[in-house]
């Protein structure tokens, strides 16, 4: 791999290498794979294990979509996940959700057991045709699993013109503040919203510090994690990645209580309102833990889902976002070569890179690991260019 051709990527794959480390060491335990070719094999990857063509390429859209905004944790990161939750009977890959209950704003789902995607795509889908109608549209649902990134749902609806949100809980891994364990998951919050010229706000992050998924990119490239991020087995703060896995103590957003991490507590507590709440489905500290070989069934998790129409309200809104955006773009920097960003522009940047260069950069760890589950299933390996 060529240093010239990767040198532009380096600032908005991880920041931080620049610090740490030098261009040449991390350029060396990367591997470089064309997006179709990685799109190719996530859906051959749940095809195999008996997932429907149509919902396997949701599913793949999703993933795909994570890697090319440079949210590695919940893109192929996740795949293995899907895979054994299907192999192990927790999720139902053909299975189709259903509505229990609804009025001309809101419904309530039962997800049976589908794949994340098949829930989510269903119930926002669901949030935007009673949007386009009524002004609002809120679903919940319970029985689903693990829904990927926040963000992705939340802009089906900004598409649409609509504002749209999207909620979920997961496994505990939150530590409450003052607690030992954790009670609450990473609980995460997006909301998309249109302006403009084809613009756009969009607010996507876990309520605690960080997701875990950032923890396990940390590990496949041997790298420590910010002090601030979790707690070890023995309460206090770790910067060992491995540890912070396997403890799975993950603080909240604002970390310890003297830093408001009590905000981020709360923020998670809200999160599970609108999800376990609404719909039913377990609340997070009853939820099994979901690791790589989980066998604890199926964890039932709850989301909810919500599109406005703005054109409801005072006139002029996409306009005033504009407006907003560009006034936040245009202050002056502590630091001239890092510009105010408006909250999405990060993924924006690193979506039109990738596309631009076409190919998604893989720790190699994680590219070795996907070659082996590739030979479990009888899939296709990735091929790397």
């Amino acid at each position: 791999m060529l240093l010239t051709k990767q040198s532009n990527i380096l600032r908005y794959i991880c920041p931080t290498l620049r610090n740490c480390y030098s261009l040449r060491a991390y350029l060396s335990s990367t591997m470089e794979v064309r997006i179709e070719e990685a799109r190719r094999f996530m859906e051959q990857s749940l095809m195999a294990v008996q997932t429907p063509e149509s919902e396997a390429k949701a599913h793949a859209d999703l993933l795909v979509h994570a890697d090319i905004v440079g949210h590695f944790s919940h893109g192929l990161n996740r795949l293995e996940f899907y895979i054994n939750d299907i192999l192990s009977k927790a999720t139902v890959p053909t299975a189709k959700p259903v509505i229990l209950k609804e009025t001309e704003a809101t419904a309530w789902v039962d997800g049976c057991n589908a794949l994340g995607a098949t829930v989510s795509n269903f119930a926002m889908d669901l949030a935007i045709q009673k949007a386009k109608k009524a002004g609002v549209g809120w679903v919940a649902a319970k029985r689903s699993n693990h829904f990927g990134m926040a963000g992705y749902w939340a802009l089906k609806a900004e598409r649409e013109g609509l504002i749209g949100m999207a909620f979920t809980n997961t496994s505990p891994i939150m530590v409450p503040t003052r607690a030992k364990k954790s009670a609450l998951g990473t609980n995460p919050i997006a909301m998309a919203a249109p302006a403009t010229g084809g613009d756009s706000i969009v607010v996507d992050m876990a309520t605690t510090a960080v997701a875990v998924g950032k923890i396990e990119v940390q590990m496949h490239k041997d790298e420590p994690i910010p002090e601030g991020w979790a707690l070890g087995p023995d309460g206090k703060l770790t910067t060992d990645s491995k540890v912070a896995f396997d403890t799975a103590n993950l603080l909240p957003l604002g970390g310890l209580e003297e830093t408001s991490g009590y905000k981020g507590y709360g923020l998670g507590a809200m999160v599970e309102v609108f999800c376990s709440g609404l719909s039913g489905s377990k609340s997070t500290h009853n939820i099994r833990g979901w690791e790589v070989n989980s066998q604890g069934g199926p964890p039932d998790l709850g989301h909810c889902f919500v599109a406005i129409d703005p054109e409801c309200f005072a006139p002029g809104f996409a306009e005033r976002i504009a407006d907003c955006l560009h006034h936040w773009r245009s202050m002056e920097p502590v630091d001239p070569s890092l510009p105010v960003l408006a909250p999405g522009d990060k993924e924006r940047i690193n979506s039109e890179e990738t596309t631009k260069r076409g190919t998604i950069i893989y720790a190699q760890k994680q590219y070795e690991r996907y070659f082996n589950i590739a030979k479990r299933i009888g899939v296709q390996p990735m091929e790397t260019v």
